[in-house]
């Protein structure tokens, strides 16, 4: 008699904007920006800060009126976030292009579509919100984030070959925009 495989349950995914971020919910970010920094994916740190001023980079984000915060959840846990940085009231010339940055999940939650669920959620409140371009930058060495930028139709304009100083050597970065009115 042939045994049977055993399924494995499929993790429950789920991507959505937040006003607050409290308790359990700030811890696990907090971890989970801790492994993504960790892993050269730190969104400006090269090493995590101590617990407070990541704590207190949340929080501020949250209070930002140009910013809107994305967490990703695996099983209920906070393992990812991104954020939609709409321009100031006074900057009447870019009134139209928004930025998605601070873009990450922890290494240990990637593989499950994540990143890509962020992205998509961030990209459809920009366009929700009338916004017509939406614009990014990554460093080089962070292939699976330009991998995702390029196959969700971000195009590449730029590299400035001084953007940022790891390991006492610079890495390239890469600017990025999309056309949310062509995506859409």
């Amino acid at each position: 008699m042939a045994k049977r495989a055993k399924k494995t349950k499929k993790p429950t995914i789920d991507v959505s904007r937040v006003s607050e971020i409290v308790g359990s919910d700030l811890n696990d970010l907090c971890d989970a920006a801790e492994s993504a920094i960790e892993e050269g994916g730190g969104f400006g740190w090269l090493k995590p800060p101590p617990r407070q001023t990541l704590e207190n980079f949340w929080r501020g984000a949250l209070m930002v009126p140009e910013r809107a915060v994305f967490i990703g959840r695996l099983d209920g846990i906070i393992v990812g976030s991104a954020q939609l940085v709409r321009p100031t009231k006074n900057n009447e010339a870019q009134a139209l292009s928004a930025t998605l940055t601070t873009n990450f999940v922890a290494p240990w939650a990637r593989g499950h579509g994540l990143a890509r669920g962020l992205t998509a959620m961030v990209e459809d409140v920009a366009r929700r919100d009338g916004f017509l371009v939406l614009n990014l930058d990554v460093r080089e060495t962070q292939e699976a984030a330009i991998s995702l930028y390029e196959n969700a139709g971000y195009v590449r304009y730029a590299e400035h070959p001084h953007y940022a100083r790891v390991n006492d050597a610079w890495v390239a970065g890469y600017y990025y925009y999309k056309d949310l009115q062509e995506a859409g």
